[in-house]
């Protein structure tokens, strides 16, 4: 089963991420570039190098851009999409 995480780097997001991987999944998670230094919470999924790029993935995109988002989603193809993510900027 593959799956694809919204907002993965965040608490709900990396929880969500250690639970599909012990359960097997290939796990994707998207990031945005503005984030790419924050994966605090993802850190021990991506210094495993048994996982990070063998069943843990990561895209770069934005949810306020519908075509990174498009792409991803069409060439991962996923069989389980969750949305733990959320906009910093929204007033």
């Amino acid at each position: 089963m593959k799956a694809l995480i919204l907002g993965v780097t965040g608490q709900d997001g990396s929880y969500m991420a250690d639970l599909l991987l012990k359960k097997g999944y290939e796990v994707h998670g998207l990031i945005r570039k503005s984030a790419t230094g924050n994966t605090i919470n993802i850190a021990h999924i991506i210094s495993d190098k048994d996982v990070f790029n063998k069943q843990f993935f990561l895209h770069q995109g934005d949810l306020a851009d519908p075509t990174s988002l498009y792409r991803i989603i069409t060439e991962i193809r996923p069989n389980e999409l969750y949305n733990e993510a959320d906009q910093d900027h929204v007033r």
